[in-house]
């Protein structure tokens, strides 16, 4: 029980509690413990300053080794044949029963050039991983590498080159499977997520450096009444749509874009010529007239 007059008696137990356990055993004046307490904060300040130090410099050099550790490694892809940085990328952009198999197969018997079909959109499912995972080390990459305690944890050490890198081998080694003396590779593909083309279309870029894009097209009322859109009562609209969005999606890339009409070229195939000297492919009208002889659908 507190009796009057013992306050003060209690208050200076308290505080000389409180001082010993922060290590001051003699305090003297409240001035000079006020001074000591903060020097000792000062002294804090600048350990906890030092060890911030430290540990970007160690975050600069892990990242340093890893850069080291990508480009030997990127270095060893190209030496094994691996990565092909010789090759050209080109992309045949389109939608259902546009005509585009009979473009693959035109732009496919030039000589060192080799565009397979479709694939189902298997390349939206690495845009979608690239896409999660760059967007999560944004987000939390910090000056520091995350502590094994944190729920994130390595996240922050995604490195895009090394994925890009890998993702482009993996696509060349399954699905485009280049020769040795293919000089141009890619594919047609009539699924290009239109609500994000442009992102794609970019990752398509980082994926395949200097990657060019062929828009083909075709009279909407054709493809409307072909069997793959017939079924669908507003088909004519939904094509003008989707049309439309690829078509303001690849402005985006200018001049590594050209478009082709189906219409054109199949009532005279020497409108493919600009396609041919924009490729900087030599234009065979006989070989392409010969491609054009032969059915190519399913």
């Amino acid at each position: 029980m507190v009796t009057p007059g013992n306050e003060p008696s209690r208050a200076r137990t308290a505080l000389r509690g409180l001082l010993r356990r922060a290590g001051i055993r003699r305090p003297g004046s409240a001035r000079a413990t006020i001074a000591y307490l903060e020097d000792k904060r000062a002294a804090q300040s600048l350990t906890i300053a030092d060890l911030r130090a430290q540990r970007a410099r160690l975050s600069e050099t892990i990242a340093g080794q890893a850069a080291e550790l990508e480009r030997v490694r990127a270095a060893a892809d190209v030496a094994s044949g691996r990565d092909r940085p010789d090759l050209s990328y080109l992309f045949v952009v389109t939608y259902g029963r546009s005509g585009s198999t009979l473009l693959q197969g035109i732009l496919s018997s030039t000589p060192g050039v080799v565009i397979r079909g479709e694939n189902g959109a298997a390349l939206n499912h690495l845009f979608h991983f690239h896409d999660k995972a760059s967007r999560s080390r944004y987000r939390l990459t910090r000056s520091y590498p995350l502590p094994e305690r944190h729920s994130w944890w390595g996240i922050d050490g995604y490195r895009a080159d090394t994925a890009l890198r890998n993702m482009r081998q993996l696509v060349l080694e399954t699905l485009l499977r280049p020769a040795p003396d293919t000089r141009v590779v890619g594919f047609k593909e009539i699924y290009w997520m239109p609500d994000r083309m442009q992102e794609f279309l970019e990752f398509m870029q980082q994926l395949f450096p200097g990657a060019r894009f062929v828009f083909n097209t075709r009279d909407l009322s054709e493809v409307a009444k072909s069997r793959w859109w017939a079924r669908k009562p507003d088909a004519e609209q939904e094509l003008q749509q989707l049309e439309k969005q690829y078509a303001e999606a690849l402005d985006f890339f200018g001049d590594a874009v050209f478009r082709v009409h189906y219409n054109d070229y199949i009532a005279d195939p020497s409108a493919l010529r600009p396609l041919f000297d924009w490729l900087g492919e030599e234009f065979d009208e006989d070989r392409v007239r010969a491609v054009m002889e032969i059915r190519h659908s399913y």
